[in-house]
Parts: C-alpha cells; structure tokens; sequence
C-alpha cells in the first residue's frame, strides 16, 4: 500500500483525478497548485499570508538556496521549514533546470564556457555539472550525490533527482545522451537518497522524466523512471508549461507508462489559468509555476472570461485609473474584498511596494481557488462541463 498518496477519484468523463499526497507536515489535496518561494519566501507575502491564503505546499529553489544562505546555515537553523517559519510541506527542485538556463547545448561538454547570450556560465560532464554563480562568478558543482545531500540539509519533504534538462532545439542525438545520462543520475539519487537516514521527518523522492519533445524518448525515459524505486513521478524540460500544445502531447506519451498510484508532477506549469486544466485533464496531481507571482509584480492580474478572453489584465493600463471595481467582481480574496482597480492601479504608478503584496495575494487566491474548485468538480464527475462553463 502506498501510504505517501492516495488516490481518492478518477472523473468518468477524462483522466481528471483527486488524490492526497501524505507527509508529516500535513497533507496536500490534489490537483495542487504550488507556489514558488524560490529563496525561501514567496516574493512579497509573508508566511501568514500564504496560510491564509490556504497555500498546503510551497517551493523551495536547491541551486539558489545553495548559493544563499546555503545549506548548511539554513540546517544549522533546524532546516528550511524553521529557517522561514513555515510549518506546511516544502518541494525543493534539484537545481537541474536553473543550470540549464545558464548555459546552451554547445556549451554542456568539456571545459565552461560562456553564454553569449546570458553571459553566465556552465559545464556537464558525466560526473556532474560545474557552474558559476550568477551572483559573485564564484565556482560551484552539483553532482546526484551532492544534490540530494543539499536537498536533506535544507530539508524540504519532497525532493528531486537531479537532472539534466536540455533545450527544445538540442539536437536529438544530444537529447538522447542527456536523458540516459538523466537516468543514470536518477539512480545516483535514489542510492544516495537511500543512504540518509533522517531522524526528524521523512523525506520523499521523486524522479524526472526527460526526452525533450522526441515521442520514443519520452516514452522509453518514462518506462525507465516509472521502473524505479520513486515516491512520485516529474516531467521535466523546457517545453513543460512553456509550450502547451508540445506539454498535452508529452503527457499524452508518457501517461500510459506511469503507475497510477504515484503522484505526477509537471514542473514550471501554471502560467495561465487555461495551462492548469490542460494538465488536470490529463491526470497530473501537481504543478508550480512562477508565472502567478511574477506577472502580479507587474501588475498582470487574472480574471474571468467574461472580463478578459486571455484571462488576465494589466491593472497598470490607464483604463482603470478611476475605475471603482474590484480586480475580478467574482474573486473574494483580500484584493477584491477590499480595493479597487483605481487603487490597485495607483499604487503600481506610485510604485508603491503595496502594490506588489495586493496583486500576488490576488494571483494566487486566484490559482487556489480554482484548483480547490476543479477538485470539486472532478469529485462529481463534472470536471469537463467545468472546463467548458470556465473556458468556453
């Protein structure tokens, strides 16, 4: 019996599904929608807010929580959740994805080289990855070995292989190389996951699926992970969340392959409210994205349909200078209850630092309560008539 999840429904209509993710820092009712507190906090709220606001999970970021504080100051300190204090469960990424985005495909052999285009600088080898902070340039390494050590220190409740994530236009015999690199490293991380022995909480560990956008590489990596030892199951790469259309394709690939009771995540999903019912749809449990928290900081706020066909609005137009409505006359979080789009529109003038809390505490009242709202539907079987009323 699996007792890390549970799952609770499957809608008749679609691969919708409701399940409960256990861990000892309280249980997680999915699909979920996590925020993303890349440094130990979410980008203007406090921890009160992210309470109130029913947040059950938030993440963590391995590759900049290792540059600062580091890891060992946040473990001196009785881990992350005591570091930040936040008494709910905590995902932390293995760092795979931010060392991608510091270098290219040419530039992840032999010695680091740098990135023309970001100027920052990194290199793979079969071992590990060498990099350079984007802070100070100062030289780091990540290894399987050294990314699940970092990932107890900080001590999130679920942790991630580490992984190597490789461009939509890599070629495919390079992106072949990374995903069986990938699953080698994948077990790296499980034998050397294996090894820790906590005494405060259970760690649990999930591994990344990879492959870019090559159906036979999605599906044989899919069969690899799914055969392993993993509390849950990721699909990774630069397409997830970024190009939809290439994301329901590769779920569509890799479902068939994955043990239906084993959470699936998606990783870096959620930048429109119509992204997280293409996921839901085809039965993934969770996603995060930053999207929600970084649009709000500049002052794209989510809305209905019937307010906006793209779903958002951009509070700082000059349309809303004396407008006396809420964000979303439909939303009853903070925000809405209590300011208008003339105030909200204000503060983003003014610059005022205000503006940054109302608008993200807006955006991901939003998200949660949406996603508490498909859980609903899909517990009566309703999730596509749901989709239909919400999108059209």
């Amino acid at each position: 019996m699996n007792t890390f999840f549970t799952l609770t429904h499957n809608d008749k209509n679609s691969r919708a599904r409701t399940g409960v993710v256990h861990t000892e820092h309280g249980d997680i009712q999915t699909p979920v929608f996590m925020p993303v507190g890349t440094q130990a906090t979410v980008k203007s709220l406090d921890q009160t807010d992210l309470q109130n606001l029913d947040a059950e999970i938030i993440l963590g970021n391995t590759y900049h929580l290792h540059l600062r504080p580091g890891e060992d100051l946040i473990a001196e300190f009785g881990g992350l959740h005591k570091f930040m204090h936040w008494d709910r469960p905590i995902l932390t990424d293995s760092g795979g994805f931010q060392v991608f985005s510091l270098g290219t495909q040419k530039e992840k052999s032999g010695d680091i080289a740098e990135n023309d285009t970001q100027g920052k600088l990194v290199a793979i080898d079969e071992d590990g990855v060498t990099f350079r902070s984007h802070i100070d340039g100062s030289t780091h390494r990540f290894t399987p070995e050294s990314a699940i050590a970092t990932q107890h220190k900080i001590g999130a409740d679920i942790i991630m292989a580490f992984d190597e994530c490789t461009s939509d236009t890599a070629d495919k015999k390079y992106t072949m190389e990374a995903m069986e690199r990938t699953h080698r490293w994948a077990t790296r991380s499980m034998e050397a996951h294996q090894k820790f022995k906590p005494t405060d909480y259970k760690r649990f560990l999930f591994g990344i699926i990879q492959g870019a956008n090559h159906k036979h590489l999605r599906e044989t990596s899919a069969k690899f992970i799914a055969a392993q030892n993993f509390d849950g199951i990721a699909i990774g790469g630069e397409s997830i969340g970024y190009n939809m259309a290439a994301t329901a394709d590769i779920i569509d690939w890799v479902t068939p392959f994955l043990p239906a009771e084993k959470p699936r995540y998606t990783m870096g999903l959620g930048y429109s409210p119509a992204d997280l019912f293409v996921a839901v749809e085809r039965g993934i449990d969770m996603f995060d994205c930053v999207a929600p928290t970084r649009i709000a900081r500049n002052g794209t706020l989510y809305v209905h349909k019937k307010i906006d066909p793209n779903l958002k609005i951009s509070i700082t137009n000059a349309q809303f200078r004396n407008d006396s409505q809420p964000i979303d006359p439909e939303c009853l979080c903070f925000t809405c209850l209590n300011h208008s789009r003339a105030y909200v529109h204000h503060l983003f003038r003014a610059n005022e630092m205000l503006a940054y809390r109302l608008a993200t505490l807006h955006n991901l009242h939003f998200f949660l309560n949406l996603m508490r709202d498909m859980r609903q539907a899909i517990n009566v079987d309703n999730f596509l008539d749901f989709k239909k009323e919400w999108l059209g």
